[in-house]
């Protein structure tokens, strides 16, 4: 299985504190559900111990949501969260 990230998706990672390994293991190895319009959600929490936009956070989550293509999934945009 080929994890592609479509352009929004990578701007979507440098503006959010993501990397597009952490996208490939969210996907590869992160809990999936569904969403809007036929769409499949991944979510995966990572250890951050550091300081997102002036504040400290311990958890990182990253959430790609993704449309199936053949085998291969490619990735429309990804959402991250920090607690």
């Amino acid at each position: 299985m080929k994890v592609t990230l479509h352009p929004h998706a990578r701007e979507r990672i440098s503006e959010r504190g993501a990397t597009e390994a952490e996208v490939i293991a969210t996907v590869l190895k992160g809990e999936r559900f569904p969403v809007k319009f036929g769409r499949t959600g991944f979510r995966r929490n990572f250890h951050f111990d550091g300081e997102w936009h002036g504040r400290h956070y311990a958890t990182k989550q990253v959430e790609a949501y993704a449309v199936k293509e053949r085998a291969d999934w490619l990735i429309i945009t990804v959402i991250v969260r920090y607690f």
